[in-house]
């Protein structure tokens, strides 16, 4: 079968659908990938070797404000709005973020999507797969990394379910109102018909799989809540060597285990000063550190004895190797620290980040707080926290109770494939 998978966002979203992708074509089904610009070459290095470009930079989203990311409307923070003035200003730079690349985006997926079986996409740009699916008369399926759906169980308190799927329809519509244009378009060019009502009551109501690839553990109930259409899978992973893992893997060899501290594709604004911090704490605490740079330009020229700065590692290999992990607070991260059986600071940046920070307290292996609000002193009484037998103890105990990557990645593939196949005998 033909598999069309168009994903969009970070290394962290498109490389679990790489996984998938991986696994659909050793299975020996035709794997067609549509990623952003700057994720090409990772994706091709996989072995995806049928892979385009698809949509904007996504690293320069990032690296850009607040209102040029896809997710900028979840994303910002009180004080974010307030810097940015004029609200109608804020949502015409809201509005042309999140609707830059669109029609481009549109017809790339449509050739990609030419004889194939089956659509997978993501949350980010969901529409534009949604509406290429109408048109080919394709089933579609999301990859979800966090709980998106309206559901009773992320809340901070509990409300009841009529409440909160209006709260849920709400912010549904407005984010429709910000992409109609676009959206409409899109539309009027394929030749369907106007829409009528928002594209996710659309996507949920044409029986649209959407898997979820985080664990159950996070979320107590939410399997129950939604059903089979809806399965917690776990996190999907490619677990790609590195380069450098030799070198790691020696220096770690080379005296006590060391902290990790690692903050993916976020951009962070002054890396200098957080090598100096971590340096700083880390030596005060008679710890060493392993720094991952990811896109951030750390320095390691100046950097002390107890403290190693590398490009980027294997998290399945590295982690159990470390005493504890500090990170973002993104999905496969969060997931990997916790396969490793170690405790978690999550000292988040932006979007659904958050959501994770909270969990890994609720489970009582590690706490959080905002990367911005960190300082030498936070910083310092965190690790103490995060470092106490009984942290390190519970988070032993919790790496049983992850699924595997491995499972995680088969399951996917076994409900995409079961998709594809009813959609050929429906």
């Amino acid at each position: 079968m033909k598999f069309a998978v168009s994903i969009h966002g970070t290394r962290g979203d498109v490389e679990p659908c790489a996984a998938v992708g991986l696994e659909l074509q050793r299975r020996g089904h035709d794997v067609h990938m549509a990623v952003p610009p700057n994720l090409v070459g990772f994706v091709e290095s996989a072995g995806l070797r049928t892979t385009i470009p698809y949509g904007p930079d996504s690293q320069q989203q990032l690296q850009g404000d607040v209102f040029e990311r896809p997710d900028a409307l979840t994303a910002a923070a009180p004080a974010d709005w307030v810097r940015l003035g004029n609200p109608l200003t804020a949502l015409r730079k809201a509005r042309a973020a999140a609707t830059r690349g669109w029609t481009d985006m549109s017809e790339a997926l449509l050739g990609l999507a030419d004889g194939a079986d089956l659509i997978v996409t993501g949350t980010a740009y969901q529409e534009i797969a949604a509406n290429v699916a109408e048109y080919r008369g394709l089933p579609l399926a999301e990859v979800h990394y966090f709980p998106v759906r309206a559901n009773t169980q992320v809340l901070p308190v509990r409300l009841p379910s009529p409440l909160v799927n209006a709260a849920y329809s709400m912010g549904e519509w407005l984010h429709w109102r910000l992409l109609k244009p676009a959206e409409t378009e899109q539309r009027r060019a394929l030749g369907l018909p106007p829409a009528s009502t928002r594209p996710v009551a659309r996507i949920v109501a044409a029986g649209t799989l959407e898997l979820q690839a985080y664990d159950k553990v996070f979320f107590p109930g939410l399997a129950d809540e939604w059903g089979n259409r809806r399965p917690l899978i776990g996190s999907m992973t490619l677990q790609l060597p590195t380069a450098v893992d030799g070198e790691v893997q020696s220096w770690i060899a080379a005296g006590p285990p060391p902290i990790y501290f690692g903050f993916g594709s976020m951009p962070i604004d002054s890396p200098a000063e957080a090598v100096r911090m971590i340096s700083d704490v880390c030596g005060e605490l008679g710890e060493r550190a392993l720094i991952c740079a990811g896109f951030s330009d750390f320095d390691d020229t100046a950097t002390a004895e107890h403290v190693k700065v590398v490009a980027s590692v294997n998290h399945a290999a590295v982690f159990p190797a470390c005493r504890a992990v500090v990170h973002h607070g993104g999905a496969g991260t969060t997931a990997a620290g916790i396969r490793a059986g170690v405790p978690t600071l999550v000292l988040w940046v932006a979007a659904e980040q958050p959501l994770w920070g909270k969990q890994i307290e609720r489970l009582g292996i590690g706490t959080s707080r905002r990367f911005s609000a960190s300082t030498r002193y936070s910083l310092l009484e965190d690790l103490r926290a995060v470092l106490s037998p009984q942290t390190a103890e519970r988070s032993r105990l919790l790496a049983g109770r992850i699924s595997p990557a491995a499972t995680s990645v088969a399951t996917a593939a076994d409900l995409l494939e079961q998709t594809a196949r009813n959609r050929r005998h429906g």
